[in-house]
């Protein structure tokens, strides 16, 4: 089978500081210390929008019963991990979902590498933030759309988080995910590209 795409236009919506923070960097820190940064990050930012391709794949699952640490979904499909478990196990439903804005901004941060690092590594934070900022809009459509079915929806649950590591989380989407490998791979060191 293959993952459903959300053909919805989502806002993206993300900000200098989320720039920051997608190169690893304290906003406020920078802002009082490093203006420079700040204005290199602005730039990126703005060329960021017009390397984006946006794409959203998705499939739901009814869930039928947590075991052992697992959550048990239909056609024997399964999601294991502590913090899973333990916050999903009333759950009637999960949405998995895989978010990626195309390999434009990877392709442009590669070309300019070598002549201008600072503006690369911008570049690579904007990247950052558009994908969380993908990844939340889908999330907002999908608390929406429970909402409208008179469900709850729970808070996300990605993989890196405390007590679903991200070795364990990540080919466990792709499984779930199926056919998705044919918008994003992911590296034996689970890397998604």
């Amino acid at each position: 089978w293959l993952p459903m795409e959300l053909k919805q236009n989502l806002d993206l919506i993300y900000d200098v500081d989320a720039v920051l923070r997608g190169q690893g960097a304290d906003a406020s820190v920078l802002r009082a210390r490093r203006p420079g940064l700040v204005k290199v990050a602005e730039e990126a930012l703005q060329e960021s929008f017009s390397l984006l391709h946006p794409k959203v794949v998705y499939e739901e699952f009814t869930v039928d019963g947590v075991r052992h640490e697992q959550l048990l979904l239909q056609g024997g499909q399964k999601i294991a991990g502590k913090l899973i478990t333990q916050q999903l196990a009333a759950a009637s439903q999960v949405i998995v979902i895989l978010a990626t804005i195309g390999d434009e901004l990877e392709e442009q941060v590669s070309k300019i590498w070598d002549s201008d690092m600072v503006y690369a590594l911008a570049l690579d934070g904007a990247g950052s933030a558009s994908v969380e900022a993908l990844a939340n809009a889908a999330c907002l459509y999908f608390e929406q759309q429970a909402a409208s079915e008179g469900l709850q929806a729970s808070i996300p649950f990605s993989p890196g988080m405390v007590d679903w590591p991200v070795s364990e989380g990540q080919p466990q989407i792709f499984t779930l995910l199926g056919e998705s490998g044919s918008i994003v791979q992911l590296t034996t060191s689970f890397v998604i590209i």
